[in-house]
């Protein structure tokens, strides 16, 4: 039997369009489709890109697949995928699709708010809202003439935070906001950093001058998780990607998680997913890709 061909997850680093400012860029799939040709890459493949993307889809359904979870997004869906998830989204795999993406690089908008990753449909007066914030940002993103640049940027920076801000708060279960909702910024910005070689609470209570306590507070306020929970959910999702979307053995994986022992891995693994790593890559692999 012939060795398996391996697939890889592409990372895609952040190229604004020559017109737009720094930060931001707004197209549509028409357009997007036509990057990724520019770019030679696969939108069907995996995809790890290093910014956010905000995709509203006017007329769906498109199919899209962000960390193993498949998604078919209606007429009318808004999804937020996060720099550093992979996704595969396939536009042109709907020729009657039509709708918008908005991306940026991480801190552009100083305080994003927190968000699940389901895809949302709005109806009613946050239809209305969220639509017309959209429509605001696309007017001020194709007008960069009117205002200097710098304020132009800005503009386009407020407008942003005014759109995510409304997605937010439309859902039935919007992130807390105030000092819980802070703590858990920073310490999810802390697991986005440190979880490949900081495997527990305590690590990061003592980084970040919180107690463990105050952690688990404000990530089940924002997760319905604790600190743990989160920590070891994040460290088991980047164990999954290599296991799919890389050739690496378990050892190296092992390694490159920060565990010190392979065995030590598997036992992780095994408890919080149920299964291997290998089997795990087994099941997941062409399921994934497909």
């Amino acid at each position: 039997m012939g060795k398996s061909r391996q697939r890889f997850v592409a990372e895609v680093s952040y190229r604004p369009s020559s017109s737009a400012p720094i930060g931001i860029d707004v197209l549509d799939f028409a357009e997007l489709s036509a990057r990724g040709n520019r770019r030679g890459l696969d939108l069907s493949a995996p995809l790890r890109p290093a910014f956010h993307h905000l995709i509203h889809v006017g007329r769906g359904p498109v199919r899209h697949t962000v960390d193993f979870q498949d998604h078919t997004l209606e007429s009318g869906s808004w999804l937020w995928v996060r720099a550093g998830q992979v996704h595969q989204y396939v536009p042109r795999d709907h020729p009657a699709a039509r709708g918008t993406l908005v991306i940026w690089q991480p801190g552009f908008v100083p305080a994003e708010p927190l968000q699940d990753d389901s895809p949302m449909i709005l109806t009613g007066r946050h239809a209305r809202s969220a639509g017309l914030a959209l429509r605001h940002l696309v007017h001020a993103y194709g007008d960069p003439a009117s205002l200097p640049l710098d304020a132009h940027i800005a503009t386009l920076r407020h407008l942003l935070g005014v759109l995510l801000l409304r997605l937010t708060h439309a859902c039935p279960a919007p992130a807390p906001s105030g000092p819980a909702g802070d703590v858990f910024r920073t310490f999810r910005a802390a697991v986005e950093r440190d979880f490949a070689h900081a495997h527990h609470v305590s690590d990061y209570a003592a980084a970040l001058g919180y107690s463990g306590r105050t952690l688990t507070r404000a990530a089940q306020a924002a997760t319905g998780s604790t600190a743990k929970q989160y920590l070891d959910a994040r460290i088991l999702l980047e164990a999954r990607r290599l296991l799919v979307y890389t050739d690496a053995t378990s050892a190296e994986i092992s390694r490159r998680l920060g565990f010190p022992d392979p065995s030590d891995f598997t036992k992780f693994f095994r408890r919080r997913d149920g299964g291997t790593p290998l089997r795990f890559r087994e099941v997941a692999q062409g399921k994934a890709l497909a």
